[in-house]
């Protein structure tokens, strides 16, 4: 199996992208949440840590903040002890929301298309992350466009349950650069990882694009306690 840390490497662009799968001793779930920007708005940004042990992005300078409406949002949120929800945008807050209510991840993303920022119509991608009593699953999901002159949306979700130790999945944004931006296309990919966390949070860092890369949020959640810890990289406060 690829490693995670190979398969960024090889891409110089994929996008905002989430990783969600298992440490390699099994006993932690391991999470990972990157941005990437080539504009000077996507670029000025970095994650600020809440009181939940979500995050949220923000404007390094203010000043230079043009349209906040896709790049300002709170990408993990931390509704209940062991239990994260991760997207690349204000999806995550509908997620949230929904699962207040006593429904699900699906149900609210069938309320949600990709992003309007044509020409890319960049895909809205989601995880949803348990891990408590013993147990680690996982689900992820795309929404994007069809590809047809009116572009209609297509809703993919994926569910993971106990992943080996090692290894997880991975959905971005974009298959690489180019103009347009070319949308993320098959099924999450299993990837494998190693090390602690801050190895893990170096290494994925460093396999980043070092042009694009903006911020990398990581955190590792016990499987029985839900106990977490997580790390916060933002290229412009190195």
């Amino acid at each position: 199996m690829q490693r995670l840390t190979d398969y960024l490497s090889g891409n110089p662009y994929p996008g905002r992208g989430i990783f969600l799968g298992l440490d390699e001793t099994g006993e932690k779930a391991f999470i990972a949440y990157f941005i990437m920007g080539r504009s000077v708005n996507s670029r000025n940004r970095v994650f600020v840590e809440q009181p939940d042990g979500g995050i949220i992005t923000k404007a390094f300078d203010e000043r230079k903040l043009v349209d906040p409406s896709l790049i300002i949002y709170a990408p993990v949120r931390v509704p209940a002890r062991g239990l994260y929800i991760v997207t690349n945008g204000d999806q995550t807050d509908t997620v949230r929301d929904y699962l207040a209510a006593g429904k699900t991840m699906e149900d609210a993303l069938r309320t949600r298309t990709f992003e309007p920022d044509a020409p890319n119509y960049t895909p809205r991608i989601s995880g949803l992350l348990q891990a408590m009593d013993d147990k680690v699953s996982f689900r992820l999901s795309v929404l994007k466009a069809d590809g047809s002159d009116q572009p209609q949306p297509v809703r993919c979700f994926y569910e993971y349950q106990e992943p080996a130790p090692g290894t997880g999945r991975i959905v971005h944004t974009y298959q690489g650069d180019g103009e347009p931006l070319p949308s993320f296309s098959g099924e999450p990919v299993a990837l494998s990882v190693s090390g602690s966390l801050d190895e893990m949070t170096q290494a994925i860092w460093e396999a980043l694009n070092e042009d694009n890369k903006v911020s990398l949020y990581t955190c590792c959640v016990h499987r029985v306690t839900g106990e977490a810890e997580h790390r916060i990289v933002n290229k412009l406060q190195n």
